[in-house]
């Protein structure tokens, strides 16, 4: 059973992510085709709000890649701690099970979700991972270093916008625990594909060669599947096991705790959610999934980039650079 899970550990290392030099390249780099409505972000303001050339010297757009920077290793970090605490288990002679509580280490998430983890629905949700990650001929993806990835690189404090998905990529090396991400070398799935066609039609950006959306959710977007596990070719199988129940808490807390904060809500399972967000307080962006079944029938020319980057602007928040 150990070496079952060792190997599944073994496909997603975490140096199938970028860089933080190569992100850091891309960020300083942005191709000039993707400025419309704003979509080279933070040239005219900061998260501080000081302005080109203040006190310090700095131009918002180089306190935005500080800060960018910042967030970026804070990630790296945690995604490190898990990983270590993964293969604590497997050198202890476990199966490589690590309790969800010990999964989610971004400090100002657990301040957001105090006791969550406590609650009768999680303990339920823990023993049947548990059990899953122990089984012969089971295999979970994707794999536990990286099941809370979305809320580990992505601080509460930071949160700008979310794009909710609904079941993890279930093929091999395909998860990597941000919605609608794969990491770099794994084909770009058809709905992420659409993603970056509308990109392309709505602000210009050009096509990546990549799936990896990491440098978005070091930028403050929420990629948060309503579903954090599945196992191996079988989709929505870790579905009504109680990761419903955590992902409606994140939503909610999101919702209650904060204001101004762009949903995009693709399809009709991502658009049930929206009796959970406060309208008076946050923006919601409806539009048909993007997958290839529904594309064609109200995601393509819904210009959710280019809105999300107005409605952002409007409230003095800084904008979305999309482009990867």
């Amino acid at each position: 059973m150990a070496s079952k899970a060792k190997t599944l550990t073994d496909f997603f290392p975490p140096l199938q992510q970028p860089s933080a030099k190569r992100l850091k390249q891309t960020l300083s780099s942005t191709n000039n085709k993707c400025d419309a409505n704003g979509i080279i972000p933070n040239r005219s303001s900061s998260s501080s709000g000081i302005g080109d050339g203040g006190a310090d010297g700095l131009s918002a757009d180089q306190k935005s890649r500080m800060e960018f920077q910042k967030v970026l290793a804070k990630s790296r970090r945690n995604l490190k701690i898990c990983s270590q605490r993964v293969s604590n288990s497997q050198s202890e002679g476990g199966c490589g099970y690590v309790k969800l509580e010990e999964l989610l280490v971004e400090e100002s998430w657990l301040e957001a979700l105090p006791g969550e983890f406590q609650k009768p629905y999680a303990k339920n949700l823990s023993k049947f991972l548990e059990s899953e990650t122990s089984a012969v001929g089971v295999t979970v993806y994707p794999p536990s270093h990286l099941i809370f990835n979305a809320l580990n690189s992505t601080p509460f404090d930071r949160v700008k916008a979310v794009i909710l998905g609904q079941d993890p990529y279930h093929g091999l090396g395909q998860a990597m625990g941000l919605s609608f991400s794969v990491p770099e070398g794994v084909k770009v799935p058809s709905s992420l594909v659409n993603i970056f066609k509308e990109l392309k039609q709505d602000v210009g950006c050009s096509i990546p060669s990549h799936g990896n959306l990491e440098k978005w959710a070091v930028q403050g977007v929420l990629l948060l599947n309503a579903v954090l596990t599945v196992r191996k070719h079988q989709a929505n199988s870790h579905a009504k096991k109680g990761w419903e129940q955590f992902t409606d808490a994140v939503i909610k807390t999101i919702s209650q705790r904060k204001e101004g904060v762009v949903f995009l809500l693709w399809g009709n399972s991502a658009q049930e959610k929206r009796r959970l967000i406060d309208e008076s307080k946050h923006h919601i962006l409806k539009a048909a999934h993007p997958s290839g079944l529904s594309a064609n029938r109200g995601f393509f020319g819904c210009r959710h980039f280019s809105r999300t980057n107005e409605l952002l602007e409007k409230m003095g928040i800084p904008s979305i650079d999309w482009q990867l």
